[in-house]
């Protein structure tokens, strides 16, 4: 059975359709990046497929199960989402923002047991979270900040994991870590989904891409059969040189805008 399924999702907002008749399924064990330039609508779409949007036409299933009939509680049990914005109402120690993930189980800060504890220290270790636990999280930097929000996601335990931009605020080193992480979450049999700008993370990382343009996906394959300069000139308006290695590893280097 798909992680997620969507199938001909529109959306339209303002008079302007933002996406339009988007279809593709996840598997569990696959680690998929949406790529295309800002306001293409990659947002707009992960937000359909969570049913946080209604969409105008088309249908999202989370394990079988249509997206707009499920409550909170039973998405947060199919889908750990991190969004690109990502506020802090009150300050709170880091560990208890990393617990937040197990609510949906009945655990949460200051209620960690069994199951729970476990999945929270998992995640904490995972991104090496151990030095920071008991600080408040208004003091932390910008990627730090974004490491607790990924354990969050990550300590749910949910089979697909949806990330909006998760590695914009760190810096090379922990973009990496990061890319890893989800790698190694989808060698576990999670499905992940993961809007990513750098192409050079998407080509080195992703077992898919699914590109998007002016609200459509006008591609979906591996990493060496579409990622080419042609589609990078036309999605991008950028000049690239694109090699693809003997064993389907991806190289891209980005020269500049296009004429």
């Amino acid at each position: 059975m798909s992680a997620l399924h969507v199938e001909g999702l529109g959306y339209s907002a303002g008079g302007r359709a933002l996406v339009t008749d988007a279809s593709f399924a996840l598997q569990p064990g696959s680690f998929t990046m949406l790529i295309g330039p800002n306001g293409s609508g990659k947002t707009t779409l992960i937000r359909l497929a969570l049913g946080l949007l209604k969409p105008d036409t088309g249908t999202a299933r989370l394990a079988g199960e249509d997206v707009q009939r499920l409550s909170m509680r039973q998405r947060a049990l199919r889908a750990a989402y991190l969004p690109q914005s990502r506020p802090l109402a009150w300050p709170q120690p880091v560990i208890d923002l990393v617990a937040l993930g197990r609510f949906a189980y009945g655990g949460g800060p200051g209620r960690l047991a069994g199951d729970d504890a476990i999945a929270v220290e998992k995640a904490v270790a995972a991104c090496r979270l151990q030095p920071l636990l008991h600080r408040s999280a208004d003091t932390l930097s910008g990627g730090e900040l974004a490491r607790v929000h990924l354990a969050r996601a990550m300590a749910t335990e949910a089979p697909l994991i949806v990330a909006d931009e998760p590695a914009a605020a760190l810096d090379v080193r922990y973009q990496h870590e990061v890319m890893q992480l989800f790698a190694n979450a989808t060698g576990a049999g999670r499905a992940v989904l993961a809007v990513v700008h750098d192409l050079t993370l998407a080509a080195r990382y992703a077992d898919r891409l699914i590109w998007m343009s002016e609200g459509h996906i006008v591609a979906d394959g591996t990493p060496a059969d579409t990622m080419t300069a042609e589609r990078l000139r036309s999605v991008f308006v950028v000049e690239a040189d694109v090699a693809v290695g003997a064993s389907g590893d991806v190289s891209v280097e980005i020269a500049g805008p296009a004429a």
